[in-house]
């Protein structure tokens, strides 16, 4: 459930309807905003406990959320923005994230990094561990791509957007990067869930690819409810029985999850379609369904990629997609974040 306090309540009257809940077992969660704040009651609640907390002091409404997903749920909170060194994702601003599938060395890293900034892209992207279908692909450059990956951050001021695969190296990958993601496979791995819980930086949780809308929120529910509040929820595509693509890429997934949520929404067409002709229309449908940031991989030669070389943007293709990305973002009224920094 969900108390509201009223307007400029006191500290003191917070803290008992706090310890009242924590005698009753339930589960705090506190949204603190300017005039208002909020308490999400995490537990197996009745009607004697909506009855109850309705007469406590300083309570304006008990709302019961009948969603199996109660933090992540928009009734707990209207939106939640994340900001990342100057950079922001939500809140009305389409953020674009971009680089290699993986990190491929120092300077072929550094060449790649300078060019998406010089085009606005306001994150930079590259995998130091790479999960792979095969166990003789190839599988990462892991530390040395983690610093390779904090060079380009430090060089071009941009935050970094990795993958974590284990929960034993959950601190190492948090000490070189700004946001944490977990990639499709590992959706549903709650163990790594709950210990990113417990880590002060973002995380980014890609859907699954045969993982429903709710099977997805509630992962998220597992990272938000073991303490950490700033999840991104990334739509990668969905297994289907299409086969010329990669994956289905689901755009109806975004307007459900700015629906049902209250968290922000990236889309990655790269991975959602697997061939770099697809790119730049799912980027603009993605746009058009109300995403808050597009992840776009590029390479300076997308024939001699490591790794996903099909799915990969040229800078010059990069170029022309920001180019058209910043008028429809125009169009719609909402501001292209770090499109300032290609005129800069």
């Amino acid at each position: 459930m969900i108390i509201v306090m009223e307007k400029n309540v006191n500290q003191e009257l917070i803290e008992q309807v706090t310890i009242k809940l924590g005698e009753r077992h339930f589960q705090v969660h506190l949204s603190q905003g300017v005039e208002r704040t909020i308490i999400g009651a995490v537990g197996n609640r009745t009607q004697e406990d909506l009855d109850l907390f309705e007469t406590l002091a300083g309570v304006e409404r008990v709302v019961p959320i009948v969603q199996p997903f109660k933090l992540a749920s928009r009734e707990f909170k209207q939106e939640t923005v994340i900001k990342v060194k100057g950079c922001q994702l939500g809140g009305g601003t389409l953020t674009v994230i971009a680089g290699p599938c993986a990190v491929e060395g120092m300077e072929k890293y550094l060449e790649v990094a300078r060019l998406v900034k010089a085009s606005g892209a306001a994150m930079l992207r590259g995998g130091a561990f790479k999960p792979r279908t095969s166990p003789y692909s190839f599988q990462g450059m892991e530390l040395e791509g983690l610093k390779i990956l904090a060079e380009a951050s430090r060089q071009t001021g941009l935050p970094v957007v990795t993958e974590v695969m284990d929960p034993r190296h959950m601190e190492m990958v948090a000490l070189y990067a700004d946001i944490l993601q977990v990639g499709a496979r590992n959706m549903q791995n709650y163990f790594l869930l709950r210990e990113l819980g417990k880590i002060g930086k973002p995380v980014m949780l890609k859907r699954g690819p045969a993982a429903t809308i709710e099977e997805w929120i509630m992962a998220a529910e597992y990272i938000i409810s073991s303490g950490n509040p700033e999840v991104i929820m990334c739509e990668r595509g969905i297994r289907s029985f299409e086969t010329y693509t990669r994956n289905t890429l689901d755009l109806s997934a975004v307007p459900i999850i700015k629906h049902l949520t209250h968290l922000p929404v990236v889309v990655d067409p790269s991975h959602g379609t697997g061939k770099w002709r697809l790119v730049e229309p799912m980027s603009l449908a993605a746009v058009g369904a109300g995403c808050d940031g597009l992840m776009i991989e590029v390479h300076q030669n997308p024939t001699e990629a490591w790794s996903d070389g099909p799915q990969s943007l040229t800078p010059d293709r990069f170029q022309a997609l920001m180019n058209n990305l910043g008028q429809m973002t125009a169009a719609l009224g909402k501001k292209l974040e770090g499109g300032d920094k290609a005129n800069g």
